[in-house]
């Protein structure tokens, strides 16, 4: 008795393993013994059962996927992707409010999969980011979207202008009366640079702040009942960066630019 297309492609991690490595072209069997770090013996069962299924072809020693293989591997790459971006900090993200992710980066959250959900020391909860202050100065662009107002945040913002960093910074609106309140003589000075492009957000942000430079991509979520938490996501993979600077662009296209205080 043949088995069930959902138990082919996900109850063995070899199976699986061979069509990932095959939608990117037919692989002689040595390539794929490499790349899973197995054995002939171990995986040629596997081999078969794909076969027999009609999802590979294979000749001589070469193995391909058929049409019906290319046509489901498509859809289960990106489910896999995001089976894994949330499976790696289930917890974290079962108990946060993604609300504010737009639905066509919703659905692309398979990019931040090798993201981690990091729990700073008792010491650190009000510090800054150690990751995104130490290379944000060294970036060429720093994208940040802010919630609450932080002491450090012009020194923060100066060290990077003086490094001619091109620097976006979207705020809530408390935040810019916090600026206009306790710094706006450092504010003033910022606003003059060429490097700093300054926005408010008009309505409410359903997350506490977010980060992204060269390097970096850190997020701080809100729990799912509204509570405030210490937690944060933190990634410096590619696609990650790419993704965070998709997310600034959703909110700063319904920002207005600061041009004066």
């Amino acid at each position: 008795m043949k088995k069930t297309l959902p138990s082919v492609l996900f109850a063995s991690d070899k199976r699986k393993g061979v069509l990932l490595l095959l939608r990117d072209g037919a692989k002689e069997m040595k390539d794929l013994l490499y790349a899973l770090d197995t054995t002939r013996t171990a995986l040629l069962p596997q081999m078969k059962i794909l076969e027999e299924h009609h999802l590979v072809d294979h000749y001589d020693d070469i193995y391909e996927l058929t049409h019906i293989g290319e046509l489901i591997v498509d859809d289960m790459a990106p489910l896999l992707s995001t089976l894994e971006a949330f499976d790696n900090n289930i917890d974290y993200w079962g108990t946060h409010n993604l609300s504010f992710i737009s639905p066509h980066l919703l659905k692309r959250i398979d990019k931040v999969k090798k993201c981690k959900a990091i729990t700073p020391p008792f010491a650190d909860i009000y510090k800054l980011n150690e990751e995104i202050l130490e290379t944000s100065p060294i970036s060429k662009s720093h994208y940040g979207i802010v919630t609450y107002y932080h002491p450090l945040f012009t020194q923060f913002l100066s060290n990077m202008i003086s490094n001619n960093v091109n620097v976006y910074l979207i705020v809530h609106q408390s935040v810019l009366d916090g600026f206009r309140t306790e710094h706006s003589t450092q504010l003033e000075k910022l606003m003059q640079s060429e490097f700093f492009h300054f926005s408010v957000y008009p309505g409410n942000l359903s997350f506490v702040g977010f980060a992204c430079n060269d390097y970096y991509f850190m997020i701080r979520l809100l729990k799912s009942n509204g509570e405030y938490d210490t937690k944060y996501i933190l990634c410096n993979d590619k696609d990650a960066l790419e993704w965070g600077k998709e997310l600034f662009e959703y909110y700063l296209k319904d920002s207005t630019t600061i041009t004066d205080i």
